[in-house]
């Protein structure tokens, strides 16, 4: 499979090593301060440029008919322009604040999880943290947001606060400290116990080869998927 890089920092540069070790070719690479090779070689393109680029990335791939995979956080004011431009162009796109398969679990325990704490949403409050490196540019994470989603959709809350200091809220906690690739954890606290659920990332990897795993699936597809569909969990 021929792929092309749009941005080319440390996940970008992870995403490379893998599809190299599962035989794949990276023929372009479009970066802030460089563009090698030729975009449309490319049979699918695995963005994770910075937020500011990520649109305007997507497109351009999208142009060529080129399936998109996108990680990119901190743009998703846009999610609706972009896929409806996607189905204009008669190709594919997956977005997903998180690639990691680990993670994408964590996600539909969560979904679980939340169903069940519903019925004693007068006992208990839910909390969130999430922890990352300090180069992280977005807080809350893109796969805080996810988590935060089914909350929201299941009407736990209106609406979240980051560092909030009421119950009225969902709140999320957001820690940026060393190397953290991303530890996340949700805690349901009443006055006489509580209970946590929490995933820990111990390196980019996971995140990086759910990205390639995702490009191999999207080739030849048409249409608007997510790491659900990855992973047959929808």
């Amino acid at each position: 499979m021929k792929i092309a890089l749009l941005g080319n920092g440390r996940m970008g540069q992870t995403i490379a090593k893998f599809a190299k070790e599962r035989n794949h070719e990276i023929v372009y690479i479009l970066d802030k301060d460089k563009e090698v090779g030729t975009l449309n070689q490319a049979e699918v393109a695995i963005n994770f440029s910075i937020p500011e680029a990520a649109v305007s990335n997507i497109k351009l791939a999208l142009d060529l008919q080129i399936p998109v995979i996108c990680g990119t956080t901190g743009w998703l004011e846009q999610y609706e322009e972009v896929t409806t431009y996607c189905k204009s162009k008669n190709t594919a796109f997956l977005y997903a604040s998180n690639f990691s398969v680990g993670v994408n679990l964590f996600f539909k325990i969560n979904q679980l999880v939340v169903k069940l704490m519903k019925s004693q949403s007068k006992e208990y409050t839910p909390r969130m943290q999430e922890i990352h490196h300090i180069h992280k540019l977005d807080a809350p994470s893109g796969t805080a947001l996810t988590l935060a989603e089914s909350l929201l959709d299941e009407k736990c809350f209106s609406e979240w606060e980051l560092d909030g200091k009421t119950d009225k809220k969902l709140n999320i906690e957001s820690v940026r400290e060393g190397e953290v690739p991303g530890t996340h954890s949700i805690t349901y606290q009443s006055q006489v116990d509580s209970i946590s659920i929490q995933h820990e990332a111990f390196s980019r990897d996971g995140f990086a080869l759910g990205a390639v795993i995702a490009a191999e699936w999207i080739l030849n597809k048409k249409g608007i998927y997510s790491m659900q569909d990855v992973l047959n969990i929808s």
